[in-house]
């Protein structure tokens, strides 16, 4: 028989600015096998008014063999549904810890390749909560009801022309899908990467 139980986990998030004198917030989740304070350095170039966090995914794992490199993930297929809600509380408990003693006046989400997925149903878990949100290299979430989306919110979807884990033909299928739910759409000349001139367009 399958049993499960609730309780406590110390979780990770690294950040970069000071939360005190930026004016916005953005919070990133890394993909399959990142680290968050690696993840992090892709957004050095970011606007000073920013203040970055970038969460770490609960499950961590060697990538190769039983030593060496390691990288996290946010969920597998398995117990799956009990990931996501447990990603969900956490999460929200964490943007409470960043906002205490800050006043952020535009708060944004960004979700790159898996940690899009997880973004996704963050944002749609409560989308008042967030001025934007944009998916970078991501599929988006198939579990969402599309009649969930609220008017307000400039969405963006973003994908390299030289992204190595979809072909052309993918590529323009998730352009027509996030254009059909409502997101603006950003290609780049890149591959499967946070492009850092893209990133700072969509922060202006």
């Amino acid at each position: 028989m399958d049993h499960s139980f609730s309780y406590s986990k110390t979780y990770r998030y690294f950040t970069q600015g000071d939360k005190k004198k930026s004016k916005r917030l953005l919070i990133a989740l890394h993909g399959y096998g990142q680290l968050g304070k690696f993840f992090l350095k892709k957004f050095s170039t970011c606007p000073e008014s920013f203040f970055i966090v970038t969460p770490e995914g609960p499950h961590r794992f060697y990538r190769n063999g039983y030593s060496g490199r390691v990288g996290a993930s946010w969920m597998t297929k398995e117990a799956r549904e009990d990931d996501i809600k447990d990603n969900i509380n956490w999460l929200n408990a964490l943007l409470l810890k960043v906002k205490k003693d800050a006043s952020f006046e535009e708060i944004y989400l960004l979700g790159f390749s898996q940690g899009g997925a997880t973004a996704a149903r963050w944002f749609y878990d409560q989308p008042n909560r967030f001025n934007k949100l944009i998916l970078w290299s991501s599929v988006f979430p198939p579990d969402i009801n599309k009649s969930m989306l609220t008017n307000g919110h400039n969405n963006s979807y973003v994908v390299g022309t030289s992204d190595e884990f979809i072909n052309d033909h993918q590529r323009n299928e998730e352009v027509s899908f996030y254009e059909g739910i409502g997101f603006s759409i950003h290609i780049y000349d890149g591959n499967h990467d946070i492009d850092a001139i893209t990133l700072n367009k969509l922060l202006k």
